[in-house]
């Protein structure tokens, strides 16, 4: 569900494909990575970044209205098609944050190019295999098992009704089932990770902030703490009472604890 507020909503060419993107805010450049469900719109931790940075939200190509491309299969395509797109788009050095599977995104992407980063902020990322908990199942349930399990108290979420229960349009349904379709695609085998990123992530000097829900019931916390072992100047903020989706749940501690990183960068 977009917040009305002062942004862009376009369908860009990047790297032979047709992208949607959306824009907003002013200042350096800061890329966006959406989880598995797609696109959230612009909601107001966009805007609220959008104040300090020029803030980039695009779908991911097969997500929402962006182009499926054949060549893209697996999470290492993904990230090479932004590569492409931050050296089209010219946003090098870029902050870059991910969310969830985008969060696994961005640390591909910060293995593969990290000169293309000025820093990197992972939220409640996939990616990596838990050795305490498992990444719960996620394609094999209904949307009402996954909604359950991703906040830790929904009263906690602004909002919560219309971002999460109101009544999609026919056009938003099939979306969604895009949406399903293409992760499934991306993340099926092995599941939600890639049991070579922690030594891809070895060596990596970006700057980065790791940000958790502590009673995330869908990437356990302990893919945090592994994160932060595999990336040489990582922090970990852990946050309590909050489950999967910070930035929902508990945005103004999310978005206080992301600002003061940013602003050191």
């Amino acid at each position: 569900m977009a917040d009305t507020q002062d942004y862009t909503d376009t369908r860009i060419q990047v790297a032979g494909i047709t992208l949607q993107m959306l824009q907003g805010g002013s200042g350096a450049p800061l890329l966006l990575l959406h989880g598995a469900g797609g696109n959230p719109g612009w909601l107001p931790y966009h805007q609220a970044l959008a104040q300090h940075y020029t803030v980039y939200a695009p779908s991911h190509p097969g997500y929402d209205h962006s182009q499926r491309p054949d060549w893209i299969s697996n999470m290492s395509d993904m990230a090479h098609f932004y590569r492409q797109c931050i050296e089209e788009l010219g946003l090098a050095p870029v902050h870059l944050m991910g969310f969830s599977m985008g969060g696994w995104l961005a640390a591909e992407i910060a293995a593969m190019c990290p000169p293309y980063l000025k820093s990197l902020t992972l939220v409640d990322a996939a990616g990596i295999k838990p050795q305490v908990g498992d990444i719960a199942e996620l394609l094999m349930v209904s949307q009402d098992v996954t909604k359950k399990l991703r906040f830790y108290d929904p009263d906690q979420v602004p909002d919560y009704e219309t971002l999460m229960n109101r009544q999609l349009s026919p056009e938003e349904q099939e979306l969604q089932w895009r949406n399903r379709e293409m992760t499934s695609r991306l993340c099926w085998k092995p599941y939600f990770h890639n049991p070579s990123l922690p030594a891809y992530l070895r060596g990596v000097k970006t700057p980065t902030l790791i940000v958790w829900g502590k009673q995330d019931a869908i990437i356990p916390v302990n893919c945090g703490e592994l994160y932060q072992q595999a990336l040489a100047h990582a922090t970990l903020q852990v946050i309590d009472r909050c489950g999967h989706s910070p930035a929902l749940e508990k945005p103004q501690t999310f978005l206080q604890t992301v600002r003061d990183f940013l602003a050191q960068q």
